[in-house]
């Protein structure tokens, strides 16, 4: 394969990694869901992904991540694309997942690599061919080593890419230079799955971003990628440095993104064993939130 720049991204270029909501009593809130998913595309998200590592994948159970998906392609109808989180370190019970979601509406799946057992990368090549083998819906593979323990090294990338249902990659490898290599000897969509590379990663011709933070600022987030595309880069680093202060609170401060973004939004609490932010960190994301929320209407024509 060669890489094409003039292909459309297969799901759209801003992408949300969505919160999964739930009641006070720790349920499946999918009359909330249906309400955040509308907001979310009202704002500027392309597509959602759903159960995915903000979506509390790891406590959702399989019919829980089916209601989900199956309401929220309900509400958004068929136009907006949904990828359907699916990993595990099952591939018995990955594969089963691939199928319910594919039935369920999913246009595509996220599959993440097998953790905690950490296969070889003769292994992890066999896993995400299984899966792409056994559904009719594309896939992106999600390269995230901090949390798994085991990285798609570029080479397995570079194989796996001659599937064609293997179309993307959610990159959370802090790894730009093995990202450049891969696309520009692959029709690999690559997605920025860490925001502070969003822009970088875009720059260097990725497909765009999924994000945890445009669960609370999507118009910000997408703000960046619009103004790149209309060749005004220094107007693209402005808003993205903006957004700065919220990514680091939000995504580097040692609370997961969930835990973060729950913080922020009216969905319900996070499922054990994570824990609720504390109430110095709520007031500190609360207020770069608001912060950059009067930026960017400040700056609005």
């Amino acid at each position: 394969m060669t890489a094409d720049t003039t292909t459309p991204p297969p799901f759209g270029r801003a992408l949300c990694a969505m919160i999964t909501p739930f009641t006070a009593t720790g349920d499946l809130d999918l009359d909330t869901a249906r309400q955040h998913a509308s907001r979310l595309v009202a704002e500027g998200c392309d597509g959602l992904v759903l159960s995915g590592t903000t979506g509390e994948s790891p406590t959702t159970t399989d019919a829980e991540k089916t209601a989900l998906l199956r309401a929220v392609r309900e509400t958004v109808g068929k136009a907006v694309p949904l990828v359907a989180g699916v990993g595990s370190p099952d591939t018995r019970h990955t594969l089963r997942l691939a199928r319910e979601a594919e039935e369920a509406g999913a246009d595509g799946l996220l599959v993440v690599t097998p953790y905690y057992s950490r296969p070889p990368q003769a292994a992890v090549e066999t896993y995400f061919s299984r899966v792409a083998d056994a559904v009719g819906i594309p896939l992106m593979v999600y390269d995230i080593p901090g949390r798994t323990g085991t990285r798609i090294e570029p080479e397995t990338l570079l194989r796996l890419a001659e599937h064609p249902r293997i179309v993307a990659v959610k990159d959370c490898s802090y790894d730009l230079l093995a990202a450049t290599k891969v696309m520009s000897r692959t029709s690999l969509a690559y997605y920025s799955g860490c925001e502070e590379l969003n822009l970088p990663l875009y720059a260097l011709g990725g497909a765009g971003y999924v994000s945890t933070v445009a669960n609370v600022a999507p118009r910000q987030m997408r703000a960046v990628l619009d103004a790149f595309d209309t060749g005004d880069t220094a107007g693209a680093a402005h808003l993205n440095e903006l957004t700065i202060e919220l990514v680091e609170l939000m995504m580097a401060s040692g609370l997961p993104g969930t835990v973060t973004a729950k913080t922020l939004l009216p969905t319900g609490p996070v499922r054990e064993p994570l824990q609720p932010a504390g109430d110095e960190a709520a007031d500190a994301l609360r207020g770069a939130h608001e912060r950059l929320l009067a930026a960017t209407l400040a700056e609005r024509p």
